[in-house]
């Protein structure tokens, strides 16, 4: 679409006039799907990352009006702060749910629409669909039409604006205040790669809550009177231009704006760790399956590694053997002895405990990286290669095609229930299997409930 209105007005006309009986079905159960994920992988964040309490406890200590739910920890706190909390926990495990081309949407939107949601007070199931499948299509235009050097961090740079759009719908903002509100939300629209690559800080993991923190006060703000950039994306100093060198693709984003809906594509993971990572989890441990291969056998594992999941690798030592969680989800060696040495990975095998299992840190000393440019990240992430060499000579391969989670074998409803139970089961104040089982039915049928908030209080 060629005129010189500022895509920031495209994306809040779309945001203020899309309504439920829009999306298609899709999209609907790619909402609903991720509304179940994100508060499972939160509620499992409460009891199992120490670095998030640190932060619930000082917001508890801030106090404030008790307006929302903080998950796993119970209680209630003003809405931007229960979004800070909640967005902090819903990445910290590295479990949540991404798109097929990398980065993270649903921790920075989910914990926003129910931050504003219980704030305001009777959001209906359906208009909460709707929020997140407005939030998930617009991260996903974004994410795929920019030209990124993994330099910043799409999920907390884009996050911003994709989770202010969510919000702005909750709070039911007319097109003008939600164009206000994605300019507001600009100033929190930020975070590099740094956070990612870098060893031994606790921000990788929580990012998300100060974006979900952002999109709440931005749209509150919006709804206050205040104003945003009308030139927010493609003015001389705009998102585009100083974020991405002026290359972002205009035609693509607007391609089908309110009509096709990217949501449906939400990939779901079926293993706490990044998402890089999955396909060499799954190489490993299909190819000791198939070749009757056990732990004592294996000499070396060589893992053909591209640009970024190089950066998984070093410094070598450090990845081998992470000090703490968020780098042991982020260190190939590690995950890679954690799936070679068990033969399987669940949640249990990222805690403080299993850090210092010497049978994975043993196979993990095993891991050679070897770099491989075809593992490069260009777009898709790319079928992880392994190479597991046996202590008699004999010399196996296999590429992590097909994954558990991917879009060529993507999470069933069943398979995300069992995800949720096995996540809530770990919250840091244990959920009841009843109340557990009531979330899960009423976000099954969130079309068809009059306060989508009652999801929350049958988790408290």
């Amino acid at each position: 679409m060629n005129d010189d209105v500022d895509l920031c007005h495209h994306f809040a006309r779309f945001v203020a006039n899309t309504r439920y009986e829009d999306l298609p079905e899709d999209a609907i159960e790619g909402a609903k799907k991720t509304i179940l994920d994100t508060l499972g992988v939160t509620l499992a964040a409460s009891g199992m990352e120490p670095a998030v309490r640190a932060l619930v406890e000082l917001l508890q200590q801030s106090g404030g009006t008790e307006e929302s739910t903080v998950l796993g920890f119970g209680g209630k706190l003003p809405a931007i702060s229960a979004a800070f909390a909640n967005g902090s926990m819903a990445h910290c495990l590295d479990f949540d749910d991404q798109t097929p081309w990398g980065a993270h949407a649903a921790s920075s939107i989910v914990p926003s629409v129910f931050a504003i949601a219980e704030r305001m007070g009777g959001v209906s199931g359906r208009r909460l669909i709707t929020a997140v499948a407005i939030g998930q299509d617009l991260f996903a235009r974004l994410r795929c039409n920019v030209g990124w050097n993994q330099n910043w961090n799409l999920s907390s740079m884009i996050g911003a604006f994709s989770a202010t759009a969510s919000a702005a719908y909750i709070l039911e903002l007319s097109a003008e205040q939600t164009a206000h509100a994605l300019g507001i939300a600009s100033q929190q629209s930020c975070g590099t790669m740094e956070v990612i690559f870098a060893t031994g800080s606790d921000l990788r993991g929580m990012y998300a809550g100060f974006t979900a923190k952002g999109a709440v006060i931005a749209a509150l703000l919006a709804q206050k009177g205040i104003t945003g950039i009308n030139t927010l994306f493609e003015g001389k100093a705009g998102i585009f231009n100083v974020y991405f060198g002026g290359k972002y693709d205009r035609e693509k984003m607007l391609d089908g704006l309110g009509e096709r809906f990217l949501g449906g594509t939400t990939l779901y993971k079926a293993w706490p760790a990044v998402g890089n990572s999955h396909t060499y989890i799954h190489a490993t441990i299909e190819l000791m399956k198939e070749k009757g291969i056990v732990a004592k056998d294996i000499e070396t594992i060589r893992t053909f590694v591209g640009d970024f999941t190089y950066t998984m690798c070093t410094p070598l030592e450090v990845r081998r053997a992470p000090s703490t969680l968020v780098d042991a989800k982020m260190s190939l060696p590690f995950i890679v002895g954690i799936a070679a040495s068990k033969g399987k990975m669940g949640i249990a095998d990222f805690s403080e405990t299993a850090l210092k299992d010497p049978d994975v840190l043993a196979m993990a000393a095993k891991v050679v990286p070897m770099r491989d440019p075809d593992q490069n990240w260009t777009f898709k992430l790319p079928d992880g290669r392994i190479e597991i060499v046996t202590r008699d000579g004999r010399v196996f391969e296999r590429l992590g095609d097909k994954v558990p989670g991917s879009s060529e074998a993507p999470l069933t409803w069943e398979q995300l229930s069992e995800k949720f139970v096995s996540c809530a089961s770990v919250a840091k104040v244990p959920r009841s299997k009843a109340g557990i089982r009531k979330a899960q039915e009423l976000v099954r049928q969130l079309e068809n409930v009059g306060d989508a908030t009652d999801v929350l209080r049958a988790l408290s």
